[in-house]
């Protein structure tokens, strides 16, 4: 049976996690080796020293390859940041040969008008998705090639990153022997580890709430429908905690970990007036849980402001997923139910096998969602990913020769 060595790297704010795993048929991915290594040099998403960065990326592909036992060559890397931003936009072509046959060339050229959209200098284009095509009228059409027709449209979702970041991540990569594979949006990674195909069908949104970040994605009609980065995340509730508690950031972050509950008050009153102790410092267990929920709610708030429309219920009937290190909090997904009046779940990777025991945690969407972005369009990624990410990546690259 032939199998297919991948390898993710995920380089968030918190932490460097590197995954190898290989494909083995039509049994799906069989993970093989994880590297994890707390993040240094990164903020909000964007490298701010590259050898603090370079040296995590180092230590995270080092365990990885000794629990492998064999050395990484290249992998598939997550960007996210609030250099990313997504349009959607139409392209149209005529079908002009006397068969009025729809054929592959004529989707390369319908795709080519829908991605000529103006481009600030600072971007360059990392995803063209076609989101739904239309023959004649005929909406929903996911594949026309073979169909006939005189007009093609195509509805696509365009996703553009700043260069400079992307130079910045891409050379603290290569910098350790690292060669990228592709780019993907940490979302729409995330969405592939943890979403459902009935869930992307009828309508849902994915919220991932990283360290540094929280990546945004909205599925309808299983396409993508919207993507956004907001740079509010973990460390902006534990930097509350911080200055509310009189606390190191470190210690707040622990204390967040180890305690926080965005719902203290269901507990039973003894242990909602408790006092926690660490480190020889003393602080309130309702405190402490009060400053989370305040700002998991605002933040909760903030991720339903993305979305496009204000008929939630009709865009995302499947409601909020949410993922990502902060997920982890107790009671998290009652507080989204509370505040978006959405059904709220958590998401967590699933279908793993192998030495995976540790990535079944939303922490790990992205880094799982990378391999499984690779998995589900190893035989899909044809032109338009080649003239999106690809494309980008081999001019990015060509600055660093």
């Amino acid at each position: 049976m032939k199998r297919t060595r991948i390898a993710a790297l995920d380089v968030g704010t918190t932490k460097v996690c590197t995954i190898m795993a290989d494909i083995a048929g039509g049994s799906g991915l069989r993970i093989l080796g994880v590297g994890i290594a707390p993040s240094h040099g990164l903020q909000k998403g964007l490298v701010v020293n590259v050898n603090e960065a370079k040296e995590s990326i180092r230590e995270s592909v080092r365990k990885a390859e000794r629990s492998a036992g064999f050395k990484l060559e290249s992998a598939y890397v997550g960007v996210t940041g609030r250099h990313v931003s997504s349009v959607n936009n139409r392209g149209v072509v005529a079908i002009t040969r006397n068969d009025q046959l729809v054929r592959g060339e004529d989707l390369k050229r319908v795709l080519e008008v829908a991605r000529s959209i103006k481009v600030p200098s600072d971007q360059r284009l990392l995803h063209v998705i076609p989101r739904t095509y239309i023959v004649d009228g005929q909406e929903g059409v996911k594949n026309p090639v073979g169909m006939h027709g005189f007009r093609l449209d195509v509805e696509t979702h365009i996703i553009t990153a700043g260069i400079t970041s992307v130079q910045n991540l891409t050379k603290c990569i290569r910098g350790v022997g690292v060669e990228i594979d592709d780019l993907v949006l940490e979302p729409l990674a995330s969405a592939e580890a943890v979403l459902t195909d009935e869930e992307k069908m009828n309508g849902v949104m994915l919220a991932d709430i990283g360290g540094g970040t929280t990546d945004i994605a909205v599925f309808k009609n299983n396409s993508i429908y919207h993507t956004s980065i907001l740079p509010v995340a973990g460390h902006q509730i534990t930097q509350d905690i911080s200055v509310g508690l009189g606390l190191a950031f470190d210690l707040a972050e622990e204390m967040k970990k180890k305690y926080g509950n965005v719902l203290p008050y269901q507990d039973e009153k003894d242990d909602a007036d408790k006092t926690l102790t660490e480190d020889g410092h003393s602080v309130s267990y309702r405190d402490l849980s009060e400053i989370i929920r305040i700002r998991v709610e605002e933040l909760l708030r903030l991720v339903v402001l993305e979305l496009p429309r204000t008929d939630y219920a009709s865009l995302i009937p499947s409601g909020l997923v949410i993922t990502g290190g902060t997920a982890n909090l107790p009671g998290i997904a009652e507080l989204g139910r509370q505040a978006t009046r959405l059904p709220t779940r958590i998401g967590i990777p699933f279908n793993l096998y192998g030495v995976s025991d540790t990535l079944s945690d939303p922490a790990y969407a992205t880094s799982v969602g990378l391999l499984v972005w690779k998995m589900n369009h190893q035989d899909t990624q044809t032109w338009q990913s080649k003239s999106g990410a690809n494309g980008f990546m081999s001019r990015v690259f060509r600055m660093f020769s």
